[in-house]
């Protein structure tokens, strides 16, 4: 099954690089929506001062730094079963 994320980014952040590089060497499926928070202003209100922030189903899963366990845990309460590559 294919996972759905979202990913508040922004140009030019290193962090949000990471993150989306993080979550694709984690989840080689998943399908990540990035949304730059610059060119929505309730975006960047929201969201702004936390960039890059992962979202599952519109929850905030983490933000600065993927944390893998929390996703992996977010995902098990949605009944998604991921082909992961976590280090066991």
């Amino acid at each position: 099954m294919s996972v759905d994320l979202v990913l508040m980014s922004r140009a030019y952040c290193h962090l949000c690089d990471d993150m989306q590089s993080a979550v694709r060497r984690l989840l080689p499926d998943a399908v990540i929506d990035v949304h730059d928070v610059d060119a929505n202003p309730a975006l960047e209100s929201t969201w702004g001062d936390k960039v890059p922030v992962l979202l599952l189903d519109g929850r905030e899963i983490c933000h600065y730094r993927l944390d893998a366990k929390a996703l992996m845990a977010a995902l098990s309460q949605v009944h998604v079963e991921p082909q992961s590559r976590v280090p066991q």
